[in-house]
């Protein structure tokens, strides 16, 4: 007989909630929510408190008791991405349509400047600073590492202009892969891949090639506000991009992907879809690879992707995985997949370590953060600069 799956404490379930516990037991009052009591308390089905959870969210939020509480706190207007009917546009061009092409020349494109490597010396700091780590350090640690090693060989990164920020974009986007140990290579896909495996197949340098594409910008997600608040001080251009990775560094953003590669792995070694899903669950901050509140269904991105795994080394075993957990996510929580799956369905089809697909994340989006930090630059300084609305004794 199996062991019964893991379920939520109160107290997880109402922080998944956002909710107090008072509120929770409203909840199983009025029918909304089943608990099971026990010696330790009440429990929750983990996979019914996140369906509960999406329900919530996709009912209209209620207008905010002060002009300055709630969301949206404010608008900035941006001609980078938008999302159109479940369509992810750069500058108005459905990004799936540009998947195909080399990730550098839909940079060019994007920003509107001709590539420039980076320069050896500045590699080789952001090298030894990526050496100088403990071999546990994690992908997103060597990216910050790099990135300081990039800035420390820089003297003319103070320059606060657009130009002076897709150089220094030039530099990340081209010397990262190289830092992080690939091999330099015009295709920057190529360069990244070549870091993990010796050789890689077409097939996967251009499944890599896709997801930088696809990655590059996504409205105005609080890494890319992060840039922006540090552009509008004149932050230079890496210490914007730092910015944004400190607040790419969550679990709530890139680290899902991390997240979701960790619950891909355990049912690709035989773990039941809903026990590995309750268990990742016990976190109490959402099933890491379903749902994104600005899509309907699939995530635009994940289902540009999806079809590429077929292609891949272990695609089938993958694919087949995939398959089973969107089976169960659906049934029980109704919620679509997002980049996240598809990242982590990317990883393990190529077998690349569980954080490749954080790497891949921040080197494609580093192009939408300088995008925005140039976009940042021509305008008033200190503009993103909140007043507080202080609520104390």
């Amino acid at each position: 007989m199996p062991a019964p799956l893991p379920r939520l404490t109160a107290a997880q379930a109402a922080s998944r909630l956002g909710v107090k516990p008072a509120t929770l037991y409203a909840y199983v009052s009025r029918g909304l929510l089943a608990r099971e009591r026990g010696p330790h308390g009440s429990t929750f089905d983990a996979l019914e408190v996140e369906a509960f959870a999406a329900a919530r969210r996709r009912t209209t939020a209620p207008a905010p008791s002060h002009p300055t509480t709630g969301l949206p706190l404010g608008v900035i207007r941006t001609d980078i991405a938008d999302i159109e009917d479940d369509d992810l546009l750069y500058r108005g061009r459905r990004a799936r349509d540009l998947a195909g092409r080399p990730f550098a020349d839909v940079v060019a494109w994007l920003w509107g400047a001709e590539r420039v490597d980076a320069p050896d010396t500045a590699i080789g700091s952001a090298r030894a600073m990526v050496q100088a780590l403990p071999s546990h350090a994690g992908a997103m640690d060597r990216l910050r590492a790099a990135i300081t090693g990039f800035a420390a060989d820089d003297p003319l990164r103070r320059d606060a202009s657009p130009a002076t920020a897709h150089r220094i974009g030039w530099t990340l986007l081209t010397g990262l892969p190289v830092a992080l140990g690939g091999h330099p290579h015009p295709d920057l896909a190529r360069a990244l891949v070549s870091a993990w495996l010796p050789g890689p197949s077409e097939p996967v340098v251009a499944a890599v090639n896709a997801a930088l594409v696809l990655l590059i910008d996504h409205d105005l997600a609080v890494s890319t506000f992060a840039a922006r608040v540090a552009a509008s001080a004149r932050a230079d251009g890496y210490a914007a991009v730092s910015a944004a990775l400190g607040a790419a560094d969550s679990p709530l953003h890139v680290s899902a992907a991390t997240r979701t590669a960790a619950l891909l792995a355990r049912v690709r070694r035989g773990l039941e879809p809903e026990r590995a899903l309750a268990e990742a669950l016990q976190g109490g901050i959402g099933i890491p690879g379903f749902g994104h509140p600005l899509y309907r269904g699939v995530d635009d991105r994940a289902d540009a992707l999806f079809p590429l795994l077929a292609a891949l080394p272990d695609g089938e075993g993958t694919t087949d995985a995939v398959r089973r957990l969107r089976e169960v996510v659906a049934d029980r929580a109704r919620l679509a997949p997002n980049v996240d799956l598809a990242l982590a369905a990317l990883a393990s089809a190529t077998r690349l370590p569980e954080d490749t697909a954080a790497t891949v994340f921040v080197i494609g989006r580093t192009a939408g953060w300088i995008a925005h930090i140039a976009a940042e630059y021509a305008e008033p300084t200190m503009r993103l600069r909140p007043r507080g609305e202080y609520v104390g004794p």
